[in-house]
């Protein structure tokens, strides 16, 4: 920080000024208000009312392979979205054991396994977005992260509106 002040004030011609070393500190705290104040800049991940086709129609849940220790980079490369009703005891190719996101749309649910054929360990994701997956425990050892290997999703049809 010296040598900082010093080129300060071989800049100002000798002299600095009384603040500059005390302004940094808060240029840090507004630069990081202004981010949080600004929309999608707190993470990739969908809200799970976002969830939709391009027809328009609901999505039952989005996988996504990649996540990041930084919740912002979460979400990202490849992704799949699953329909209500999708029922996959073997996941396509290119998608076992790599989904390390997922977001569960509205008033839906998805439960996964940690093996083909729908067994192993089961978990149940209710709607809400799950960006790290490693944060989720599969028995002692293990977390979902890199561990869905078949999986079932389900959204109940919309009710009548009284």
């Amino acid at each position: 920080m010296t040598d900082f002040v010093s080129a300060l004030e071989k800049i100002q011609g000798g002299r600095a000024l009384p603040c500059t070393v005390n302004i940094f500190p808060l240029c840090s705290l507004l630069l990081g208000l202004a981010l949080a104040a600004v929309p999608g800049v707190r993470g990739a991940c969908p809200q799970p009312a976002d969830l939709k086709s391009a027809n328009g129609t609901r999505t039952c849940a989005k996988l996504y392979d990649k996540s990041d220790p930084y919740y912002e980079r979460c979400c990202g490369g490849a992704e799949m979205s699953v329909q209500s009703g999708t029922d996959l005891p073997y996941l396509p190719s290119g998608w076992r054991n790599v989904i390390s996101s997922l977001v569960v749309g509205l008033r839906c649910e998805l439960v996964v396994w940690s093996s083909r054929g729908k067994s192993g360990k089961r978990h149940k994701f209710s709607s809400g977005t799950y960006p790290r997956l490693e944060e989720y425990r599969r028995g002692i050892f293990g977390d979902w992260s890199n561990s869905i290997s078949s999986l079932y999703c389900r959204c109940p049809p919309p009710g009548p509106r009284p």
